[in-house]
């Protein structure tokens, strides 16, 4: 056990902390100061995290612990709620020996970004230490990736000018060499820079291991199905994520910290960060989605996890004849997507034959619609209706309104084929049998015909025994006609021809695809599918279909023939803005157009020399 130590201040950097030990110890030699520290000589000091942690934690005594440490010295807090479990373990054994793999399991080597080189501090914070503790030191929420604002005095962060090279040396902050007048910048991104600064600074003072990537995912699906972003099959709506996410943060901000998006990119960090992907996405990333969703730290802590739309099961039964009501007993929840409003809809289906369906955001005692009433509710009704009670007193004994009751009561099929309608489905059988005797001749479609209200009533009472006293289905036979591929594919070639000439005069002009050639040709399918058995079809259609990029050059051409037709100025941007062509695309035919002007205008120069 070590005789001293400079114990660490409130957010120091156990490396600040060390280099301070170093320099009132009086050691000339860092390597003696590592042996001491860490007993051995061959420890390369590390600013961020460090390793070693159990000898560390041995020699300093009873008071400092391996996990206090790493929690309240060392930037580890900044990247440990974006990590799974089991890689937050793994980190606690690195950071116990010698450290091989830490920086890789934390994603600093290939997910990176904003990094920083040399020590960050700001001029308040060092000002105030030297006032309060005598010395300035190195803040560890100073030195995080992507942040250059103090989230205590939201002053931007200075470099401390370092004067030595040396992999081994402690470097330790001195006065003399610190900046100390305030430091004031203006631009769109300061607010926001604070911001990202006072978060990150929340998530380094969370207890230890609070939050993980497992619970980090499921509180995103839950804010994100809250704003519509899951469909009622739970996938992500990738695209409308995008296309928030663009107009809710600027590109330019995008770029500032390095967090640029491609929608094409399947592995764009939003697209990783969206998924249950074992990629490693960086904490300041994490930050600029948080405040996509509008959620601060301590608001998106007390965010509870994904269940899904309706949450977990089990569900109540909501059947007031049953008495088993308001009672979860049903096990499961169909859900489906509204056509109109795009809401997630439950369905719920109970043992007592009783299905409900209701809205993701409506109360789970509330019904949005009965889909069945079931036996348990008919046979309670048919009871009920027995006592001489009014349609009122009945609609409220079993939850219904008085429509509902006086359509099942009086007019609907439930309660009223069950009493009185025996006799007429016997009399629909008898007189549908002797139809069959009558018209043996006859199939099932024209005896359908010849007898439709029979055959309909028994179709829905009685299926079964419909099936079997109805004449058996005559198999049709399948007439197998040959093609002659060689006359179709003249044939197609001719009638492909004409319809191209065609789209090439339409006023408007349209992609010549093959879709837009096989509609009007009746035959898309057969182009399709079958195109290898018609060799010079197949041959016109690969020479005169348009990819994007050849219909927008032969769209600006067209628009500059018509410019030049007319006498005016050829002008590109005015071309593009005609074409409706995004800039991007526009860069790429540019060099193009531009020789299709040039030689335009010597042909038109030519015709006037020769008159």
């Amino acid at each position: 056990m070590l005789p001293f130590f400079t114990n660490p201040y409130p957010d120091e950097l156990l490396y600040s902390a060390i280099a301070r030990y170093h320099f009132y110890s009086g050691n000339l030699d860092c390597k003696d100061t590592l042996e001491e520290l860490f007993g051995s000589r061959s420890v390369v000091p590390s600013v961020e995290i460090g390793s070693h942690f159990s000898v560390l934690a041995e020699k300093l005594g009873s008071h400092y612990s391996v996990e206090t440490l790493i929690a309240k010295h060392t930037i580890y807090p900044y990247y440990a709620p974006f990590l799974s479990k089991k890689r937050q373990q793994e980190i606690l054994s690195d950071v116990k020996g010698n450290g091989q793999a830490l920086y890789t399991r934390l994603g600093l080597v290939a997910g990176s970004i904003c990094r920083k080189e040399g020590f960050y501090y700001c001029a308040a914070c060092a000002q105030a230490d030297t006032e309060c503790h005598g010395d300035p030191y190195i803040h560890r929420e100073h030195q995080l990736q992507g942040i250059d604002y103090c989230p205590h005095h939201e002053l931007p962060l200075r470099k401390y000018p370092i004067k030595s090279n040396s992999r081994i040396e402690y470097i330790r902050f001195e006065l003399k060499y610190m900046n100390l007048s305030p430091l004031y910048k203006t631009g769109p991104q300061k607010e926001f820079s604070i911001h990202l600064a006072k978060q990150a600074y929340k998530i380094l003072n969370l207890p230890l291991h609070t939050l993980s990537r497992e619970v980090i995912n499921s509180k995103y699906r839950a804010l994100l199905r809250e704003q519509n972003f899951i469909t009622a099959s739970n996938r992500v709506r990738q695209q409308d994520i995008y296309q928030a996410f663009k107009h809710k943060i600027t590109s330019s901000t995008l770029k500032h910290y390095e967090s640029i998006l491609n929608s094409m990119d399947e592995y764009n960090w939003l697209k990783v960060l969206t998924r249950n992907s074992k990629r490693h996405v960086h904490p300041l990333r994490h930050l600029l989605f948080l405040y996509f969703l509008q959620q601060d730290i301590d608001l998106f802590l007390e965010t509870s996890e994904d269940e899904g739309a309706f949450g977990k099961g089990p569900f109540p039964c909501l059947n007031k004849a049953a008495s088993h009501f308001k009672k979860f007993v049903i096990a499961d929840v169909a859900v489906t997507r509204d056509y109109k409003t795009k809401s997630s809809i439950g369905t719920f289906e109970c043992s007592c034959g009783f299905i409900y369906a209701r809205n993701h955001s409506t109360d789970p005692f509330e019904i949005g619609r009965i889909k069945v009433f079931g036996d348990v509710w008919m046979e309670k009704l048919k009871s009920l209706s027995q006592q001489n009670l009014s349609i009122r007193a009945l609609a409220k004994e079993l939850g219904v309104d008085s429509k509902t009751i006086k359509r099942y009561l009086l007019g609907n099929v439930e309660l009223k084929e069950v009493e009185s309608n025996h006799d007429e489905l016997e009399t629909y059988k008898q007189e549908l049998l002797n139809g069959i005797e009558k018209h043996q001749h006859l199939s099932r479609t024209a005896l359908r015909k010849i007898y439709p209200k029979q055959y309909m009533y028994l179709y829905r009472r009685d299926k079964e025994w419909l099936y079997t006293v109805l004449p058996q289905r005559k198999q049709k036979q399948s007439i197998t006609k040959k093609v002659d591929w060689g006359k179709r594919d003249q044939q197609y070639l001719q009638e492909i021809k004409k319809i191209h000439q065609q789209l090439l005069q339409s006023e408007k002009p349209v992609r010549i695809t093959v879709s837009r050639i096989g509609k009007p040709l009746g035959a898309l399918a057969i182009l399709e599918r079958h195109l290898d058995k018609m060799p010079e079809t197949n041959q016109l259609l690969n020479q005169i279909t348009e990819s994007v990029q050849d219909f927008q050059l032969r769209r600006s051409c067209k628009i500059i023939e018509g410019l030049m037709e007319s006498n005016e100025p050829v002008l590109l941007w005015r071309v593009q803005r005609i074409a409706a062509i995004k800039s991007h695309h526009f860069h790429e035919i540019k060099p193009l157009l531009e020789k299709y002007i040039e030689k335009k205008q010597e042909v038109k120069s030519d015709e006037r020399s020769s008159n």
